[in-house]
């Protein structure tokens, strides 16, 4: 993508239009120092910070970390329809990051913890609307997956790659819905820096959604379109589903952090998307 940090919007929560009926909890607020507007972000470099370093993660995401590599949240997503891909190796792929913030000491999950999701603009081509984790496709450039995740999650949000440790990658998956391969990079934001929205015609808004928000029960919802069915939250006035929504619920469910919540609620998802800020077009 040619698109680069430009501006600032450092965590523009973005909630106009919201109607009283609707889920209006706010992102995860920013200490002092990360609100004061400056005219750029940090420069990217390319090529760095590119390894995984589970060794480095907390201790409280040691159990997720374990899931991961014995092949158990790969199992969940495709109990949930996301397959492990099987395309050439000359196919065009992607990679997400899937970032949490949260402090470094503590063994249980944090109060603090949260994790950086985008609204991508309603124009865009594919998944318009929809809540995503910042990523996109794999560049020639990117020398592996872990540096389109950092790459693009810069061009983004004005993401740091240095502000955080890359510390999982999970098994590549197939998304049917854009036909790229992808491959979900989880990392843990240890130093959280300056983001915010950079190209509006691709995520006009950015922020972080506490991850006790989305483990609340009266958050959580199965939604349902066609014979397809999966798992979904309520956040900031919008629903988090799809893949987003399926790796999340893997995600809350493996490490541990998943509160009974009733898997029966099943919404139609037009009906929730409705009355949603996502503004999906798609459907």
């Amino acid at each position: 993508m040619s698109q680069r940090p430009v501006r600032d919007n450092s965590r523009d929560s973005g909630s106009g239009g919201v109607s009283a009926n609707e889920d209006t909890a706010q992102p995860s607020p920013l200490p002092p120092d990360l609100m004061t507007p400056v005219p750029q972000f940090i420069a990217d470099r390319p090529g760095e910070n590119i390894d995984l370093s589970p060794e480095v993660a907390p201790l409280w995401m040691n159990k997720l970390l374990r899931s991961i590599d014995s092949g158990s949240v790969h199992s969940t997503l495709r109990a949930g329809g996301l397959h492990r891909s099987t395309a050439p190796d000359d196919q065009r792929r992607a990679a997400v990051l899937m970032l949490f913030s949260g402090a470094e000491t503590s063994a249980e999950l944090p109060n603090d913890a949260a994790v950086l999701l985008t609204h991508r603009s309603p124009r865009m081509r594919s998944h318009s609307g929809q809540i995503a984790f910042p990523g996109g496709q794999m560049d020639p450039t990117d020398i592996n997956a872990v540096d389109c995740a950092l790459r693009e999650a810069w061009e983004e949000t004005g993401l740091d790659r240095h502000s955080l440790s890359p510390v999982a990658e999970l098994d590549e998956v197939h998304i049917r819905a854009s036909g790229y391969p992808v491959h979900p990079i989880l990392g843990h934001w240890h130093s959280p820096s300056r983001v915010g929205v950079v190209s509006p015609e691709e995520a006009d808004e950015v922020f972080e959604v506490p991850l006790f928000d989305l483990i609340d029960p009266d958050k959580r919802l199965m939604v349902s379109w066609g014979d397809w069915r999966g798992p979904a939250f309520r956040a900031n006035g919008y629903i988090i589903w799809g893949f987003t929504g399926m790796l999340l619920s893997s995600v809350l469910y493996h490490a541990g952090w998943e509160e009974p919540w009733d898997r029966a609620q099943n919404v139609d998802l037009r009906r929730a998307l409705a009355s949603s800020r996502n503004n999906e077009r798609t459907l």
